[in-house]
Parts: C-alpha cells; sequence; structure tokens
C-alpha cells in the first residue's frame, strides 16, 4: 500500500505542474501569436516567455525521481 501511495504522489507532482503548464501556454501562445502580428520585434521575448511555464514540470519531475528513489 504504501508503494501505491509514493507512486500516486509521484504521478501528481507531475500531472498536476503538467496541467497548469498547459493552461498557461495556452494563454501565452495565443497572446504571444498576436503580440508577434503586431510587433514583430518581440518574437524572441514570446519564446522566453512560452518555454518559461516549462520549468514547472520539469521540477515536478525532480520531486517525482526523489521520491521514488527515497522510498525504493
Amino acid at each position: 500500500m504504501e508503494k501505491a501511495l509514493i507512486g500516486l504522489s509521484a504521478a501528481l507532482a507531475v500531472g498536476i505542474p503538467a496541467l497548469a503548464t498547459a493552461y498557461a501556454q495556452a494563454k501565452i501562445g495565443s497572446a504571444g501569436a498576436a503580440t508577434i502580428a503586431e510587433k514583430p520585434e518581440t518574437a524572441a521575448m514570446m519564446i522566453i516567455l512560452e518555454a518559461l511555464p516549462e520549468t514547472m514540470v520539469i521540477l515536478g519531475f525532480v520531486v517525482a525521481i526523489m521520491l521514488i528513489l527515497q522510498f525504493a
């Protein structure tokens, strides 16, 4: 039972930030496309802003790996 809860917590550590990142990237992507259409010089900034939420998923993945390895 303990391993099942560890697996569930590791899955939630990746899944919840992934959903939040998907939502954020959808909003940033549509706003970024509109911004680039009006001002093409902002393309580099929009690419950075689009990649920024991915750090949440990466950190969630690190937490999941730490959970799994600590209790393995």
